[in-house]
């Protein structure tokens, strides 16, 4: 039988290339159900998902010129939890399968090679996997539509598409980076340390607007807050660095697009303590401003076509993968995490039908932290509750303590949960 592959997208090129025994970018979707997970109908659940979405079963292959997604030779096996998150995914694992499905009392997982797709489309399996799941195990049913795909059929052209391909401006846009602020601290990628604040909803979205922002800038401005006080306390301000939040984009809404591989980009925003003292309102409106100013379609065009662009020239294709490798790692080291101190990946607002949403309790996202950063924090809200899940893999949780200690004293009670077992309410 023929074994299909797809070439990466151009956000994924460079995840293979960079990535060591230490350190893969893996990223966590995934959802509480009221009743315990049986992991034989979950199986069969993922069995009947494969023709829908062939991009999820794969494993990745090397190749004479570029690293290739191949159908994987078996299906992902439904797997018990561990205790720790994110645990380093191998090469050995990777040239089977990209994806992990786990399940751990009523909580099922997904867990990504971040070479296969972003948080939107993870966020879409999750939702048909647990569609299926509750079929098969309750008969709910539920009819077809734009998020709750037909499985009988074979997915669609645009579905599969690289949108950063046919979106490029074909002109790049450099914006330039400075060095910033880094966090200091002993990587340990075997003992990852996971915080999760839980917040209402509402409160976080009130308190946002009496600052005249998002939700997303106002917690950048928190994040950012937090990291200046850490230098505050360590350097005088001469020798301090720019505090700088890196914003990934979904760029599906800002072009139309339908894809279900990645399909973002980051956005670095943020300020430079040197310059001065900044109130909270203050870094609310900066951070706000920078956004608005970057995220267009023009602007953004012009940060696809800086990352399309050096892949179609004659010396890049034509360089064997060795040499494409070494030459990535470079790039990265030199440009890849070096403008920001921390990503903060907000999903947004995870909805789903009455009929599977009351079986549904709660639903997270977690990213494990980035090669030259210490932290990273993914935020997703459902039913009227935000999770916000700060991953280290340093020891010290001054970070956490800063940030969420914040949120209280703005009049957001925090309910705190790690997972080294301890949970209280600040």
């Amino acid at each position: 039988m023929k074994k299909y592959w797809y070439k990466l997208d151009t956000a994924a090129l460079i995840f293979p290339a960079i990535r060591n025994r230490k350190w893969a970018n893996l990223f966590r979707v995934s959802a509480r159900l009221q009743e315990d997970i049986d992991p034989e109908i979950l199986q069969k659940a993922v069995i009947d998902l494969k023709k829908r979405f062939p991009t999820f079963y794969v494993r990745l292959c090397p190749g004479l010129f570029w690293y290739r997604l191949e159908e994987s030779k078996t299906l992902p096996e439904v797997s018990q939890d561990y205790a720790y998150p994110l645990v380093l995914m191998p090469h050995h694992e990777l040239r089977k399968h990209c994806m992990r499905i786990r399940y751990y009392r009523n909580r099922v997982a997904l867990e990504y090679f971040h070479s296969v797709t972003d948080g939107t489309g993870a966020i879409l399996f999750l939702k048909n996997l647990i569609r299926r799941y509750l079929f098969l195990k309750n008969g709910v049913e539920i009819p077809d539509d734009e998020v709750f795909l037909n499985l009988e059929e074979a997915p669609k052209k645009e579905e599969l598409e690289d949108s950063f391909l046919k979106n490029s401006s074909g002109f790049a846009f450099n914006d330039k980076d400075e060095n910033v602020y880094k966090e200091e601290g002993d990587k340990n990628p075997r003992d990852i340390r996971l915080i999760t604040g839980t917040l209402s909803a509402d409160t976080l979205h009130e308190k946002a607007h009496e600052f005249g922002c998002s939700v997303t800038v106002f917690l950048a401005a928190v994040m950012a807050e937090a990291l200046i006080g850490i230098q505050n306390a360590e350097k005088p301000k001469r020798k301090q660095k720019p505090v700088k939040i890196g914003i990934p984009i979904n760029l599906r809404k800002l072009y139309g697009s339908r894809t279900i591989r990645n399909f973002v980009l980051v956005l670095n925003i943020g300020v430079d303590p040197r310059q001065g003292e900044y109130t909270l309102q203050e870094l609310c409106d900066s951070l706000k401003h920078q956004l608005l100013t970057k995220n267009t379609p023009q602007v953004m065009a012009g940060k696809i076509a800086e990352n399309t662009l050096p892949r179609e020239s004659i010396a890049v294709r034509l360089a064997p993968l060795p040499i494409k490798n070494l030459f990535l790692n470079i790039v990265y080291n030199i440009r890849g995490e070096r403008g920001l101190c921390i990503s903060l990946s907000n999903i947004g607002v995870v909805s789903l039908p009455e009929e599977i949403g009351e079986q549904v309790q709660e639903m997270e996202f977690i990213c494990a932290p980035a090669k030259q950063n210490v932290h990273n924090c993914g935020i997703l809200t459902y039913r009227g509750k935000t999770k916000i899940n700060l991953m280290r893999d340093i020891e010290r949780p001054e970070l956490e303590r800063r940030f969420f200690s914040r949120l209280v004293e703005l009049g957001i009670p925090v309910e705190i949960e790690s997972n080294e077992g301890k949970s209280c309410t600040v």
